[in-house]
């Protein structure tokens, strides 16, 4: 019993990290409709300097772990605007040349990474409590799990209540509706549309630093990794439906776990199968809309 329980809340950890991860994907896809392979990139770099300000004040306290998903955000936020405006903005509607542009930059970001941090991993120390348990009907819970499952629930509810309950929230939900309208009423849409990859970036930023507490070490490809999973997440929910997002990362993860634990390691096999399966039956996706 106390193995079931600790392998169903593991994978509900694990799916909040997806989701953490495939969130600000989702958004971007779901107001703008521009596939972001450079998300990864935005991660990666957030975990680093996340790393780094945790390091400069002691990784082991309390407030260098906030502060460093503080800044991570910020970092993520500030990456993804600086590509939005440089090479997003001019190929709008131009979806293979996005495609290009933003596959290039993962490369290049990854490449660069690796210049100035090494080519090995660095491993990372977070408050002491994160290494600690928590015990669950027998079952002892890693308690960075815990903290993902926070995270996760946090920002899943900011984004929402952003998008319904706010005047920029609702300018961009019109601004997808009909731009052209929007626009003659004297509202900026290039605006709106920036901020939205800005929030997408920093979703990936929290991400990021997460990640790496989750992991235990950051690397050039820590972001391209979990960008793997964040892609399918995405599309088993539909792509663009946030809500879509957040099932489809229990549910991916929550099978993925089980398997791996049941069937001989075959997770990540199984969660393949799981996506070939929604992309034949129902290529929208749980919760995306029919084209």
């Amino acid at each position: 019993m106390s193995t079931l329980i600790l392998t169903l809340i593991t994978g509900v950890g694990l799916g909040a990290l997806y989701f953490l991860v495939a969130s600000g994907l989702s958004l971007i896809y779901g107001l703008m409709h521009v596939l972001n392979f450079a998300h990864g990139a935005f991660l990666t770099l957030s975990a680093f300097i996340g790393w780094w300000v945790a390091s400069s004040l002691g990784t082991e306290s309390w407030g260098s772990f906030l502060l460093s998903i503080l800044v991570g955000a910020a970092v993520g936020a500030l990456f993804a605007t600086f590509t939005e405006l440089v090479l997003i903005r001019p190929l709008y509607e131009r979806h293979i040349e996005q495609v290009l542009v933003t596959v290039g930059l993962s490369f290049a970001a990854v490449a660069l990474f690796e210049g100035i941090w090494g080519t090995d991993a660095i491993n990372i120390a977070g408050p002491p409590w994160l290494k600690q348990t928590t015990d669950i009907l027998g079952a002892k819970i890693p308690n960075t799990y815990w903290v993902l499952m926070i995270a996760a629930v946090l920002v899943l509810a900011a984004l929402v209540l952003f998008l319904k309950k706010t005047r920029y929230g609702m300018i961009i939900r019109a601004g997808v509706e009909n731009r052209s309208m929007v626009t003659a009423l004297g509202i900026d849409v290039r605006r709106s549309f920036t901020l939205v990859f800005a929030i997408g970036g920093a979703a990936a930023g929290i991400g990021g630093v997460l990640a790496m507490h989750y992991s235990t070490f950051v690397s050039a490809h820590l972001g391209q990794t979990l960008l793997i999973f964040a892609f399918i997440v995405t599309v088993v929910g539909g792509l663009g439906s946030l809500t879509g997002a957040a099932i489809a990362s229990v549910l991916v993860a929550v099978l993925q776990q089980f398997a791996n634990f049941y069937l001989g390691g075959t997770g990540d096999f199984i969660v393949v199968i799981l996506l070939a399966l929604v992309l034949l039956i129902r290529p929208a996706g749980l919760l995306g809309k029919a084209a």
